[in-house]
């Protein structure tokens, strides 16, 4: 399988994220990169190092503004002396607050709903480097014999279009899709992270040539909260292509491949020409965030229930936390979606 990413994904790497009251370790590493890059070479896959090219493919998902703002709010923040080592916003509007301010600290809560996306000098590369990863994967998959795996990290399906929440910046996920609406018309996005992908829905809900299905922890009881809803089905021109499925706590391999199942039935009455997949492992029975009970045999039977779309399919790495069983997660996926019947052949 073709892999893409690239090094500076690693440059994003805080420590600690203020949550719950108090600073706890961060859940997204870089050693989470290095993990599943390690894996990729261990099993022989094809990698390459994406280009890191213009800024284009991603103002066509996020305003302008707002990724002129992440390339220099570091900058901006180290002017201040008395301001700590990392970027972490401390005031917030709600929906009773309309207008932007230009003072630093207010335009970082204007951006930003929550402290989840504490930054450092690296952080801007960072999170280019990882959308650039998930375009030059769009780009390759018509010229690929398989499914092509972006390595995105940090990840992305929580952003908004002018909106950094839940570790997530740029939405590495959507850019891709987007990108391959040009090419193979309709595209189908399922999202199997965990936690709704918000970000993804928000952007195509009212739009013709994008599915979106998302297989996530009930909102009502996790984060993100505000969305992930079954009554959520698109508006306009999306209407009826917007498909959640909020799903409890301990959630387990049947109820979850099931899920699945029902998700994978919309892409094929959509006739979608290509597939983008939001990879989370986040799910797994050993990951940190402890929510859902998925063995590496369900992960494994996912990947060939994706594979036997017979579609072009891209993936896109979203969550999936720091254990000793995270890098088998990916391998047992990686290895059913190449060992199954051969991807649009």
């Amino acid at each position: 399988m073709l892999v893409v990413h690239h090094p500076d994904q690693a440059l994003h790497d805080p420590e600690l994220v203020f949550r719950t009251g108090k600073f706890i370790a961060q859940p997204d590493r870089a050693e989470r990169y290095r993990i599943f890059l390690d894996i990729v070479r261990e099993d022989g896959h094809q990698i390459v190092q994406a280009p890191l090219g213009n800024l284009d493919p991603i103002l066509e998902i996020h305003d302008r503004d707002y990724v002129e703002f992440l390339k220099t709010v570091y900058k901006r923040w180290t002017e201040n002396p008395d301001y700590g080592p990392n970027v972490i916003p401390n005031v917030h509007p709600t929906h009773r607050m309309h207008r932007k301010p230009t003072e630093l600290l207010g335009e970082l809560g204007w951006y930003s709903n929550s402290t989840s996306c504490p930054m450092t000098e690296g952080t801007w590369p960072a999170v280019y480097a990882s959308a650039q990863a998930a375009i030059h994967g769009a780009d390759r998959l018509s010229s690929s014999s398989g499914p092509v795996y972006a390595l995105c990290r940090p990840p992305g399906h929580h952003a908004y279009p002018d909106l950094m929440t839940g570790v997530c910046f740029l939405n590495n996920a959507a850019i891709a899709a987007h990108r391959l609406t040009k090419q193979y018309g309709k595209v189908a996005l399922v999202d199997i992270d965990v936690h709704h992908g918000n970000g993804t829905q928000f952007i195509f809900y009212e739009r013709a040539d994008v599915l979106f299905c998302s297989i996530h922890i009930d909102p009502r009881v996790s984060a993100p909260y505000y969305a992930g809803h079954a009554d959520e089905i698109g508006e306009g021109a999306g209407r009826g292509l917007n498909f959640n499925q909020p799903l409890p706590w301990a959630t387990p391999d049947s109820v979850w491949l099931n899920a699945i199942d029902a998700a994978l039935a919309k892409v094929l009455e959509f006739s979608a020409g290509a597939v983008v997949v939001s990879l989370g492992f986040d799910a797994s029975e050993h990951d940190p965030v402890a929510t859902f009970k998925i063995t590496n045999d369900g992960f494994a039977q996912a990947g060939r229930k994706f594979s036997a779309l017979d579609l072009p399919t891209l993936l896109v790495q979203e969550g999936g936390y720091l254990s000793p069983h995270l890098g088998g997660y990916l391998r047992s996926f990686l290895r059913a979606v190449e060992t199954s019947q051969p991807a649009f052949s």
